[in-house]
């Protein structure tokens, strides 16, 4: 199972490996944002590829790294990441690089033009420009700290060799890592670790210790060892003034956020793929070498694997989307790639199919938004002929709103909800959200179990059609697999009954478990559905 990232350009997700499907239908996440799913038949068996599609960076925007729990060390589920990333943006998300036991990755992680941790030259980067372009390259690292002597090498916040010397900020954690016979000496205040930079900081103190100190806030602590501890605590006594600099080559200058381990279309849009793996029958996963030729049908013309495997995982809005081959799920990882939308968002609203008919389904309705900055927000809902309706207007703070709505006496058809929000730097974003209000389609009513056998009616059921449609009804698995279509033809408003002898389409008894009969009905005002769970029984 491999999880990859691609900056591309078209929204064509068509993933045209042999045997592949067309393109599958794309589900809006939040505003210029969209997700599918497709299944492609290999001669190895099925693939599950998952791709997120987004705009170019800029503006409203953002594709940022993100560390677990806010650290280096230390490990967080995508789902957990993205519900603390929820309060400034709305995102998406795959996993990152590799990673240790501890947590540590084992690439670059830049956030916000800050160094959290170095780059890996034997691996590709991932760096985001301040245009919004993507660069994937080979990054070098050296670090360097000196004191009352030359230069001398300087890792960042990753444990030193025997004879090493590493800076630790509050991005490692809260305190330095537990190393027996180091030397540490404290520096109170630290700007920010910005690359390519000289960085000015004082010893305030210094001395042996086996790690373990408390790192301060908007400071560092550097551990040293060995013949590297002897050298430091001889050239930067108490009261020292240091310089450190943390070079990458390439300079990466135009570079804010970055991670180890993307890709670019002709339009620069943004496509996260997440290719299940380890599931016979569901999805044998994807060499690196088929992968590559999926982000060439995509259009990509750059492309780097990010962490595969068990820690392949795909999100939105602090939910799964992929299905994880880890045991129990979700595995946690060290770090992230996010998709941020700095917008009005609206999630789905409650009830895609609103049917008041009293028949316990889709009989209410609630509508909401999220902003994540002080914003001028004007909510509306707007149905057929005209009808319009304001839900909120005015300066609100950041949040989640929420509105109840009650369709008493409204017009049957198609609702839009619309939010437009204007936020305090004067960044404009909309979101729309519809549904239909429809009760042509009600009280399906199905037996909890049917007990299949040979001879004889299996099924009785019934469902009251309001309206006159173009009717279909059928059995169906689970995943939504047809096992039966039992009729489909116009009908006009009665309560309709349906039969089923328990036979599929070969006229084979189906095996004993979980079906379901899915009745949908289309007209004028548009298609509904029902689908009733039942347990087939063998006789």
């Amino acid at each position: 199972m491999l999880g990859k990232l691609v900056i591309g350009g078209l929204l064509a997700l068509v993933l045209a490996a042999p045997g592949s499907a067309a393109a599958p239908p794309r589900v809006l996440l939040m505003p210029g944002v969209t997700y599918s799913r497709q299944v492609e038949l290999t001669p190895h068996g099925p693939v599950a590829v998952h791709v997120i599609t987004a705009p170019r960076p800029s503006g409203l925007y953002g594709l940022t790294a993100a560390l677990s729990n806010n650290t280096v060390v230390g490990r967080e589920g995508l789902t957990a990441i993205e519900r603390r990333a929820s309060a400034s943006a709305t995102v998406a998300g795959v996993n990152g690089d590799f990673f240790s036991a501890s947590g540590e990755p084992s690439g670059i992680v830049l956030r916000s033009g800050t160094l959290d941790h170095p780059a890996e030259a034997s691996r590709s980067s991932i760096g985001v420009g301040t245009d919004g372009s993507l660069r994937v390259e080979r990054i070098e690292y050296d670090g360097i700290w000196r004191g009352l002597s030359g230069r001398r090498p300087l890792q960042l916040n990753r444990p030193p060799g025997a004879n090493g010397v590493s800076l630790f900020t509050r991005s490692w954690g809260a305190t330095t890592p537990t190393i027996a016979g180091s030397v540490e000496a404290i520096l109170p205040v630290l700007p920010p670790t910005t690359p390519n930079t000289d960085l000015a900081a004082t010893v305030a103190q210094i001395g042996s210790s086996n790690g373990g100190t408390r790192i301060p806030p908007g400071g560092a602590v550097i551990l040293a060892r060995g013949t590297g501890a002897a050298r430091f605590a001889a050239e930067a006594p108490a009261g020292t003034a240091l310089v450190l600099r943390f070079i990458l080559t390439p300079t990466w200058s135009d570079v804010t956020d970055a991670i180890g381990g993307g890709p670019l279309l002709a339009d620069g849009r943004i496509v996260l793929v997440a290719v299940d793996g380890a599931a016979a029958g569901y999805s044998v996963g994807m060499t690196n070498f088929e992968l590559a030729l999926t982000l060439v049908r995509l259009g990509a013309v750059t492309g780097s694997a990010l962490g595969s495997g068990t820690a392949t995982t795909m999100a939105f809005d602090g939910t799964l989307v992929n299905r994880p081959s880890a045991q129990g799920g979700e595995l946690p990882l060290s770090d992230a790639l996010l998709v941020s939308y700095y917008g009005v968002y609206a999630p789905p609203p409650l009830a895609a199919e609103l049917s008041p008919n009293g028949d316990g389904v889709g009989e209410k309705q609630t509508l909401a938004y999220k902003i994540v900055r002080p914003s001028t927000v004007t909510a509306c809902l707007a149905g057929p002929g005209g009808v319009t309706q304001t839900l909120d207007s005015g300066v609100r703070a950041p949040g989640a709103y929420r509105f109840p709505w009650a369709p008493t006496g409204a017009p049957e058809g198609r609702w839009r909800f619309s939010v437009t929000a204007v936020d305090d730097r004067g960044q404009r974003s909309t979101a729309d959200r519809t549904f239909t209000l429809d009760t042509t389609l009600g009280f399906l009513r199905v037996p909890a179990s049917v007990t299949v056998r040979r001879g004889g009616s299996s099924l009785r059921a019934s469902f009251v059609l309001a309206h006159p449609a173009q009717v279909t009804a059928a059995v169906e698995r689970p995943g939504g697999a047809i096992v039966r279509t039992l009729f489909k033809r116009r009908l006009d408003a009665a309560t309709i009954p349906v039969g089923w002898n328990g036979r599929d389409e070969r006229g084979v008894l189906p095996f004993a478990g979980t079906y379901g009969l899915r009745v949908t009905a289309t007209n004028e005002l548009g298609t509904v559905s029902l689908v009733q769970p039942f347990r087939i029984r063998r006789g």
